[in-house]
């Protein structure tokens, strides 16, 4: 691990005196860093990496984290799943609506569709007008254009774009003249009884890898001729000069803007003249135009289709006005999507991490009491606080007081709560805190860190509270200072949290009954993943 280069070793320190611990952010230059910087010492401990500097600092470095492979920002190709019609055969990647609004998982499986395949179609969206912005605002925001905040797909008597009539629609992106382009799209259907009017989708990365495959040198001249993409009306007059195929400084196809009703004219700058520009845009269409690669279906009212307008083509096949067909639309922004999807999955890795927990340690024995830890903990968050009514962050705080049993000072995993039955005070009120942290906020840490010293504030200002505790409650409160002095309860009485403490403190006492009956972690992983940041 030392050969890693020192400066990149010494700029990602995740230590607080380098990064602030509430968002991660760096608090040094680069240029602070001393000329002659070296690794003076390392040696690997515990699943971490342990590193002294010649300036004197030290850092620590999880080693699955100095092992893991760069992800990208998940906008190229990398990572993605090229696909043709055939390969949806079984179904769309779809979800009701009502289940992803419910369901975290089910929401972070249809961003995530989108994200890998490009798109994803929500079933059961209300056939109303304005929902298909509810949709946007579901992941991210709204992107207004000089179509307004949202578009109307139907037939009008003077259109200003092709797409507001009832002809066939050739593969196409959208907006490709803007830069940056709308990179998100949604449709939603509102009504559909005409002939005709189904969509079409093609993966213009497939598109795109074929020409790379069949024509290594027509791909090339695409991705480094810019064309002039024009959209005029009375009101707007919009340009950009992007490539038809964009690539990455690696050479990983990122982008593809394609609309053959928005090329304006191609003057210069193509690599071997106009003439190689032709032939490669005119075989990069003719792939495009595959019916293998073509995936058709018909939107009924109440679907919406949302896609990655830099990477899909959407179409149409032309339909009689025998019938209305009226879509909703609006555009959005992939990165809005991709920092939903991470932080729901994010929220998901620590419920499961937290589940664990309550699985694996939870099940063993409580500091001398008949119930397990887990037992305690759930009795503590459903028979005292949630029949008290509390507000959900003191519900958390209650299921979560006492993990610190689980953790040494660095957050590791240890025997730890048994050190507090041997007489060593293990800190646990502050080791959880600091643990839970990174998921939570105040309200839930604060009452979790100061549970303990309301534990010892009871004692000293609650006539007949002392009496109540249980023998084990009563040892541990020796271990951990006793009941505070009069200057102490009062300084105590004054912090922040000390109210929600004490609630906690209360609720702990109670839950120590053996065989009662209450609800798994499962029932509360709802609760916690909205209170988490």
């Amino acid at each position: 691990m030392t050969e890693l280069p020192p400066y990149w070793l010494r700029d990602n320190c995740p230590c607080a005196e380098c990064r602030d611990p509430r968002n991660g952010q760096k608090l040094f230059q680069i240029d602070d860093l001393p000329e002659d910087l070296a690794v003076a010492g390392s040696a690997e401990a515990d699943g971490h990496l342990e590193v002294r500097w010649s300036d004197g600092h030290r850092s620590r470095y999880p080693l699955e984290w100095l092992d893991r492979a760069d992800e990208g920002d998940g906008r190229t190709e990398r990572g993605k799943r090229l696909w043709t019609a055939a390969d949806f055969a079984s179904g769309l990647p779809q979800a009701r609506w009502e289940a992803y609004l419910a369901d975290p998982a089910e929401r972070a499986a249809v961003l995530a569709a989108v994200r890998d395949d490009g798109f994803a179609v929500l079933r059961g969206v209300p056939a109303v007008e304005r929902q298909v912005l509810r949709v946007a605002e579901s992941f991210g925001h709204v992107r207004v254009t000089n179509y307004g905040e949202l578009f109307d797909v139907r037939v009008e008597p003077d259109p200003n774009n092709l797409a507001f009539t009832s002809v066939a629609i050739a593969p196409h992106t959208d907006n490709p003249y803007r830069d940056p382009v709308p990179t998100l799209q949604l449709l939603h259907c509102l009504e559909n009884s005409a002939t005709g009017g189904d969509s079409g989708l093609v993966d213009g990365f497939k598109a795109a890898a074929l020409l790379r495959e069949e024509a290594p040198a027509a791909f090339e001249v695409l991705t480094r001729t810019p064309v002039p993409f024009v959209f005029r009306d009375r009101g707007t007059e919009l340009r950009a000069d992007r490539p038809l195929i964009d690539v990455d400084p690696l050479g990983r196809i990122r982008e593809v803007r394609f609309n053959n009703r928005s090329i304006g004219t191609v003057r210069a700058g193509a690599p071997n003249g106009l003439n190689a520009f032709y032939a490669a845009y005119r075989r990069f269409a003719a792939i495009t135009l595959r019916p293998g690669l073509r995936l058709t279906f018909r939107l009924g009212p109440g679907d919406c289709l949302i896609f990655d307008n830099t990477r899909l083509m959407h179409a149409r096949t032309a339909f009689r006005q025998d019938g209305h067909r009226h879509l909703q639309g609006c555009y959005a922004d992939l990165d809005s999507l991709h920092s939903t999807l991470a932080v729901l999955r994010r929220r998901a890795a620590a419920l499961d991490a937290i589940a664990a927990l309550f699985a694996g340690e939870g099940a063993g024995e409580y500091l001398g009491e008949e119930v397990t830890m887990a037992e305690h903990m759930l009795q503590a968050a459903a028979a005292a606080a949630e029949a008290a009514g509390a507000p959900a962050h003191l519900v958390a705080a209650a299921l979560l007081h006492d993990v610190g049993h689980f953790f040494d000072e660095h957050g590791q995993g240890s025997a730890h709560g048994r050190d507090l039955m041997k007489g060593q005070d293990n800190r646990h009120s502050d080791s959880g805190a600091d643990w839970l942290a990174r998921w939570f906020g105040p309200e839930v840490t604060e009452p979790v860190r100061l549970h303990v010293a309301a534990k010892r504030y009871l004692c000293a200002v609650e006539p007949g509270y002392r009496e109540r505790l249980s023998a084990a409650s009563e040892y541990t409160l020796g271990v951990q200072g006793g009941p505070m002095d009069e200057r102490r309860a009062a300084a105590f009485a004054e912090l922040p949290g000390a109210r929600d403490a004490v609630a906690v403190r209360r609720w702990d006492e109670r839950a120590k009954v053996a065989g009662a009956p209450t609800p798994g972690f499962e029932h509360y992983r709802p609760l916690l993943a909205a209170l988490m940041r």
